[in-house]
């Protein structure tokens, strides 16, 4: 049986768009989720690497745990890449920028191209760099017909999309959806991939988060049964007081992906996240 690729139609005609036009581009910035910095990887963000400078950003810092994520720059250092981590929602890109900057041509304005998989902060970062009302400029002279941009001060964010293709197999979709990255219901259902988190956390010892916030403890008798507890806690009950699971696992993916239950990393640099180690 082949992998599973989540990966619709729509976003691999976009992907071809955007490397249409990434020879025009200065330099890139390829979002990921500090969370899992590896698992928010797409397959082709090495060959991105190749034909541009590439500037990684680290979405959600404050949603991660803040040591293991200086440990995630310092390992992109190590091997000579740039990563930045901020809360896209908060914070300012000065840092950034100056990084940016060091792509800038001596005799125009910087042309950059915003990637990654979905649902990292993209849009977020745009807004940040080039401001909410920023206003859209036609094609540029030599550049691939139809394409616009954004422009900010110093600055061209080219208008094209950038969503990358994520990582392949079952097992990682279900995990890309505990971030919010995907959607349970495509991949499966709200209760596999809940019950998968339920095992993860559980083996990472992870589980405290959960505890902490709910005062629910994993079950003995399992993930479903652990399921039905947080169904009890949270009141996902229907007629006649039988739990539902279904809405269990929705309210508990929904609070884990947004931080809600704390500051939570999935991954560290020497153990990063594979299909194979997944639930």
């Amino acid at each position: 049986m082949g992998r599973t690729v989540w990966f619709p139609g729509h976003m691999a005609r976009g992907q071809k768009r955007l490397f249409e036009v990434v020879a025009n581009l200065d330099a890139l910035v390829e979002v990921r989720d500090a969370r899992a910095p590896n698992l928010t990887a797409s397959p082709l963000s090495e060959r991105l690497a190749k034909m541009k400078p590439v500037a990684l950003v680290l979405s959600r810092r404050d949603l991660a745990e803040e040591a293991k994520t200086v440990r995630w720059i310092e390992h992109f250092r190590k091997s000579g890449r740039t990563a930045l981590a901020f809360n896209l929602r908060q914070d300012r890109f000065d840092p950034l920028k100056a990084e940016l900057q060091r792509y800038k041509p001596l005799h125009r304005d910087l042309r950059i191209g915003i990637v990654g998989i979905p649902n990292v902060g993209k849009s977020l970062l745009l807004n940040g760099l080039v401001g909410r009302n920023a206003s859209k400029v036609g094609a540029l002279p030599g550049i691939t017909r139809g394409v616009e941009w954004f422009r900010g001060q110093g600055l061209l964010v080219v208008d094209s999309p950038g969503i990358l293709q994520a990582r392949t197999g079952l097992k990682t979709g279900r995990a890309l959806s505990w971030l919010g990255c995907n959607r349970a219901e495509v991949i499966g259902s709200f209760e596999t991939c809940a019950l998968a988190l339920i095992v993860f956390l559980g083996g990472k010892g992870l589980w405290p988060i959960v505890e902490k916030s709910w005062g629910v403890s994993l079950d003995p008798g399992g993930p479903e049964a652990t399921l039905e507890a947080l169904g009890r806690r949270l009141g996902c009950l229907v007629s006649g007081g039988s739990i539902d699971t279904g809405a269990a696992a929705r309210k508990f993916l929904e609070s884990f992906s947004t931080g809600r239950l704390g500051r939570v990393t999935l991954e560290i640099p020497e153990s990063p996240l594979l299909e194979e180690d997944l639930p």
